[in-house]
């Protein structure tokens, strides 16, 4: 199945259930990240992902093919005061965010990452926001290369420890 025949859009609430199973999934199978035993708390939020969509400018948005099938998905937030991470990030101002990009191992490589992506940088812009901010870790460094491709920047001042686990900011600021 090619990446044309996924269509991204904002998820309806019964599709919110199994977009949180594949992100326990996708999660809970990156090598060095945290398990469900060492961080219940989060893999319970992911579960419950679209519990996130009850903020103000929180959108779940999904990757779905004409047949049903969920290829991915990430939460994007219009004010990083619901963002949720540690850090310096919430208290970011004119700035957007996603978290939690997750796509199906089976239709990796089909460029639904970047195209998620590129639907959360779109929000954010038509939003009138003055840049993107993300985190990542050491287990995403696939991830990393994209993002950087796409023209985020690391940002050590984003940086932040989740328990045991280092979080690396990211962000991309927009052109006016």
């Amino acid at each position: 199945m090619s990446h044309q025949e996924y269509i991204i859009k904002e998820a309806a609430p019964g599709e919110f259930a199994k977009i949180g199973e594949l992100m326990v999934n996708v999660y809970s199978q990156l090598e060095g990240f945290p398990s469900k035993q060492e961080q219940p708390n989060y893999y319970k939020m992911l579960a419950n992902i679209g519990s996130l969509t009850e903020n103000p400018k929180t959108k779940l948005l999904v990757a779905i093919s004409s047949n049903g099938k969920i290829g991915g998905g990430v939460v994007y937030f219009g004010d990083m005061k619901y963002y949720g991470s540690g850090g310096t990030a919430t208290a970011e101002k004119h700035a957007s965010g996603f978290r939690l990009l997750a796509v199906d191992p089976a239709t990796r490589g089909k460029g639904l990452g970047k195209r998620l992506t590129n639907a959360c940088i779109q929000i954010a812009k038509d939003e009138k926001q003055s840049q993107m901010i993300i985190h990542s870790t050491q287990a995403m460094q696939i991830a990393w290369k994209m993002y950087e491709n796409m023209g985020f920047r690391r940002s050590d001042d984003l940086d932040f420890m989740q328990g045991e686990l280092p979080v690396f900011g990211f962000r991309l600021v927009f052109q006016k």
